[in-house]
């Protein structure tokens, strides 16, 4: 195998007279294609490995020409996918590039597969899936697990029935918004004990923040003091994690009666990053309660988000969109991928 070896045919091309001219379609080739399959095979093997640049330096291609193989065999899967109404699913944006690009990414909470991807993440842009899905595909939605972007949510009331006990405001973005809180009240109760010459609070960003249940029973007492003392950032951490517990109810009465005493707490503080956190959740109080009382959450999304990144940093960035989607689907779209001849071969395919 260590020859390339180069296929020479004359495809024959055949007329009809409502399609026009066309070429004949053979068995060891896609159309338009200058490979065979089982070469396209070989390239969609490794590209689930390794990234763009490296195959085609392996191989003695151009990147053109296996960015060509990867969008065609993506073109293939959507072709091949079946409509599908999703029962649950995840809205999250991610990063296209560092000039704040985004591409907005749904995934069936389900199935654990990408279903769109599109560019920005505006109202337009989460409307015209729920476009697609049509008005039955909206009302089958049981579930819409999302942050608390403002576009996305007005796009779920205009399209989906019954919107508001529908979303699901995931326990990730509001620890990530109360976490920020606690971070804002550190930073200025630090500022004013160092003026004072007290140095109690200087270095302890991450002691503040750290999940209580990943932390080593040392670091849990060295954390002691600080967490039982009368400092400000401590109050602030206590709410947090008082917040962190109101999850898993089964009854929405209850989990209605325990964030009313944590939201009468929170606004009481007298702790302005705290307060405005909390007067965040009442204005998404239904979307808060449905998390609260639900399992739907968004750490699938968190969990693609990274995987995408990871794709991103494999390729080293992109700089078409086209070519970004397409590695979004490649890797996460749960698609048949191989040429017609290759799948029978493939047990994934």
């Amino acid at each position: 195998m260590q020859y390339r070896t180069y296929v020479i045919a004359e495809v024959p091309r055949v007329r009809c007279e409502e399609h026009g001219v066309r070429q004949v379609a053979v068995p060891w080739s896609d159309p338009g294609s200058r490979f065979t399959a089982l070469f396209e095979g070989l390239v969609i093997d490794w590209l689930g490995e390794a990234n763009v640049r490296a195959i085609a330096r392996r191989l003695r291609l151009s990147w053109d020409q296996v960015a060509g193989i990867q969008a065609r065999a993506v073109r293939r899967g959507l072709a091949r996918r079946e409509p599908r109404c999703p029962r649950q699913i995840g809205v999250d944006e991610t990063s296209f590039q560092k000039r704040h690009e985004y591409v907005t990414v749904i995934h069936d909470i389900d199935e654990k597969v990408v279903v769109h991807v599109a560019d920005d993440r505006k109202q337009e842009t989460l409307e015209s899936y729920f476009e697609g899905l049509g008005p039955e595909g909206c009302a089958a939605l049981e579930r819409i697990a999302m942050d608390m972007w403002a576009p996305y949510i007005a796009a779920t009331r205009a399209r989906v029935p019954d919107a508001d006990s529908k979303i699901v405001f995931d326990k990730f973005h509001i620890a990530k918004h109360l976490g920020d809180a606690v971070d804002q009240v550190r930073k200025r109760e630090n500022r004013e004990l160092a003026s004072e010459g007290d140095e109690r609070l200087r270095g302890t960003r991450y002691l503040w923040l750290r999940n209580p249940e990943r932390m080593s029973v040392k670091q849990w007492r060295e954390f002691a003091p600080l967490r039982h003392s009368r400092l400000k950032v401590a109050r602030a951490w206590a709410i947090k994690e008082a917040a962190m517990l109101l999850w898993g109810y089964v009854r929405p009465g209850w989990a209605q009666r325990m964030w009313h005493r944590w939201y009468r707490w929170a606004i009481r503080s007298r702790l302005d990053p705290i307060k405005r956190v909390a007067r965040m959740i009442k204005r998404h109080w239904q979307g808060v309660i449905n998390a609260a009382t639900t399992e739907v959450t968004n750490a699938r999304a968190e969990a693609i988000n990274s995987r995408i990144q990871w794709v991103k940093r494999m390729a080293c960035g992109y700089r078409n969109r086209e070519n970004f989607r397409n590695a979004i689907y490649f890797h996460l779209g749960g698609l048949d991928l191989y040429p017609e001849a290759l799948k029978s071969a493939h047990t994934n395919a």
